[in-house]
């Protein structure tokens, strides 16, 4: 899918001269996405408690673009995160924190584990904190036949893209990470007491019923479309993986993400994120630069599209072949002959 025989050549000063022009938040352009993105979701959210009184289906209907409101929310969460959508720490903080009640994560939290994401990516000596869990095919191999199962089944397209989305927003992220130490810990105490009283204002104002027959939709919308973003940004077939002795960060930005080119309009509620490539290169640079970074400079510009039918294909990868350099699926892991072979 990613060719792009420049981009490793660029040194981690070229590619920083290249990117700083973008780099600069524009508080107008951040104010005008946050305000405006949060009124149509208001409208959203007003026009399906209103539609409680005709056939369900139509409240269904509504949550599509509720959803897909939150979806570019998260985006701006994401920014803020990264320290990217304003200048001012406070206005990240403030504004992360506001946008997290709406997406359901800890700000605090989520931010540290992105982070850990941010420089592990691509990394097989580093993988398990902030990604999709992700075997080698000789760790496959070597597993246990139910450890085999359990990994297949969190593989699987329903549990990944239907299930796992309403357990990870509404259930795992009320949990600090092991890991996890004082201030994040403590952010996920903080949006948990927020939740509570944002859940029971609602409740109290439509009812706890009517409550969840709009939030439950406009979560499950916006979780399989934030899952699958997530998801095919980093899984692709000849997405790159790399030991840690041999793993580069600037490689791992420009081949190990995806340029995930979406129709205008979903481009729009994605924030942009699908310039995933340009994003990992520069997390500073702002969702509403991406396409113009993007478009500055050949190394960017010289990666192969993956296109939204093509990413389809993408759903039944699920291991990384060491030998080939690239993710299969399991069908293929069998006519390679794999299944009898003894791990080394």
């Amino acid at each position: 899918m990613s060719e792009c025989s420049a981009s490793p050549k660029v040194s981690i000063q070229e590619w920083k001269e290249i990117v700083a022009p973008f780099t600069q938040p524009s508080l107008a352009r951040s104010l005008w996405q946050l305000l405006s993105t949060l009124a149509l979701y208001a409208l959203c959210f007003v026009l399906m408690v209103k539609s409680l009184s005709q056939p369900y289906w139509v409240t269904l209907l509504l949550s599509i673009p509720a959803g897909l409101m939150i979806v570019r929310v998260f985006i701006f969460f994401h920014d803020c995160g990264h320290g990217s959508f304003f200048r001012a720490k406070w206005a990240n903080d403030l504004v992360g924190f506001i946008t997290g009640m709406l997406t359901f994560t800890p700000y605090g939290h989520w931010r540290w584990q992105h982070s850990v994401h941010h420089a592990t990516s691509g990394d097989l000596d580093r993988r398990g904190d902030g990604d999709i869990w992700t075997l080698t095919v000789r760790e496959y191999l070597a597993s246990s036949p139910k450890r085999r199962l359990f990994y297949r089944i969190m593989r699987n397209p329903i549990v990944l893209f239907v299930i796992a989305p309403l357990v990870l927003f509404l259930f795992y992220q009320r949990i600090p990470a092991p890991s996890a130490k004082g201030r994040d810990r403590r952010s996920v105490l903080a949006m948990n007491l927020a939740l509570a009283a944002m859940v029971t204002g609602f409740s109290l104002l439509l009812g706890w019923r009517e409550y969840l027959m709009i939030q439950l939709p406009i979560t499950m919308v916006a979780g399989i479309a934030g899952i699958w973003m997530f998801y095919v940004q980093h899984q692709y077939e000849d997405v790159y993986w790399e030991h840690h002795d041999n793993w580069d960060y600037t490689t791992a930005a420009l081949l190990g993400s995806s340029f995930y080119k979406l129709p205008r309009i979903l481009q729009w509620c994605t924030g942009n994120i699908g310039f995933h490539h340009v994003h990992h290169l520069s997390s500073k640079i702002p969702n509403y630069n991406l396409e113009r970074c993007h478009n500055s400079h050949p190394m960017f510009r010289n990666i192969k599209p993956l296109t939204f039918w093509e990413s389809l294909k993408c759903m039944k990868l699920s291991l990384w072949d060491e030998d080939n350099r690239r993710l299969i699926s399991f069908s293929e892991l069998k006519s390679l002959g794999q299944t009898q072979a003894v791990a080394s």
